[in-house]
């Protein structure tokens, strides 16, 4: 679970700063796909635009995730291994 936090999040961050670069240099209503003009809502293009800029930043994480060195990746694994997860509640017991 924490290799998918690990990709996903850096993605979203970086995602979000390109969305915000992106469409403030340029008008979603001025869109081309394949020839013809997008007609879609300026909130659907925002979202779908998030999405594939997402997409394409996720791919880059996952690939540098692919690309370490296996003792990086187990240095990180022993490392989260004695952190505790905050995201998860513990358990009582009894």
């Amino acid at each position: 679970m924490k290799l998918i936090i690990w990709v996903l999040w850096p993605a979203f961050i970086a995602a979000g700063i390109a969305e915000v670069i992106f469409f403030t240099v340029i008008d979603p209503q001025q869109l081309y796909l394949f020839g013809q003009p997008v007609e879609l809502p300026a909130m659907t293009t925002y979202s779908i635009g998030f999405l594939m800029f997402w997409l394409i930043c996720a791919g880059a994480s996952l690939m540098t995730w692919f690309m370490l060195p296996q003792e990086i990746k187990s240095a990180l694994q022993r490392h989260a291994d004695e952190h505790e997860d905050l995201a998860r509640r513990k358990r009582s017991v009894g």
